[in-house]
């Protein structure tokens, strides 16, 4: 099996919660089973709604550069990076070392254009992604559309007091009701495209299907440490990637 690194800590409980997915997905006899992991737990990668968001914080891309570099250089024989906000800086990452980057957000279109072909999807996730378009290119190269919450501050108080205090019921209601406007606005699926959410994932409802962006990173993950898929800067790889973890 292939090794894997991981660019983690955005934030650290959605990080171990990914490996814990990574873990549950594999029936395991013994501990060589499982998918070896290295991980960059980094809780001080500098904040990506300070950066985006707010525009004065410390830029994440060179931090995250040198995480990738390290992962590599211990290793590491493909990168992750279960952060969606973070795939602003994917480009970056994925030039900076000659391993594959599973991109978490080209597969999660890839998935949302199976499941609803040349539909809508409602994006359930920080309100950076739709500041710097963090999914728009991908969307439009899968043929499809955005729709954003549009009580952008409803999602971002979510995260931060997922970060702050752990998921809850109230933060599962109140993303439950953002899905209830996306639906209004016209989404033919719901995308979970916040890793802090992914923690609640179980527990949002909406009245049209629903998927984890974290869980399709976890299922390409496995496919390709268990796998001799090719390089992933072919055409259509993150497809093809996305293709055999189903």
């Amino acid at each position: 099996m292939r090794r894997i690194g991981v660019l983690g800590g955005m934030g650290p409980e959605a990080t171990i919660f990914f490996m814990q997915q990574i873990v549950d997905a594999i029936q395991a006899r013994d501990d060589a089973d499982h998918i070896p992991l290295l991980v960059d737990n980094n809780t001080q990668v500098p904040s990506r709604i300070k950066a985006i968001l707010e525009g004065g914080g410390e830029d994440p891309g060179p931090v995250l550069v040198q995480m990738a570099k390290r992962l590599v250089g211990a290793g590491a024989e493909a990168l992750v990076m279960p952060c969606n906000t973070a795939h602003y800086y994917a480009g970056q990452v994925a030039a900076s070392t000659d391993a594959p980057f599973l991109n978490m957000v080209e597969m999660s279109c890839a998935e949302a254009a199976r499941i609803a072909p040349g539909g809508k999807v409602g994006l359930l996730g920080s309100p950076a992604l739709q500041q710097v378009g963090v999914f728009e290119k991908a969307l439009a190269d899968a043929g499809l559309s955005p729709v954003y919450a549009a009580e952008q501050g409803w999602a971002l108080a979510t995260i931060r007091s997922i970060k702050a205090q752990g998921p809850s019921e109230f933060a599962a209601h109140t993303l439950s009701d953002i899905c209830t406007q996306m639906v209004d606005d016209g989404a033919d699926v719901i995308c979970i495209c916040c890793t802090e959410f992914s923690l609640l994932a179980q527990d949002i409802k909406a009245t049209v299907p629903v998927f984890d962006a974290m869980q399709v990173l976890v299922s390409a993950t496995v496919a390709f440490s268990r796998s001799d898929l090719p390089e992933l800067n072919t055409p259509n790889a993150a497809e093809r990637v996305a293709g055999a973890a189903t």
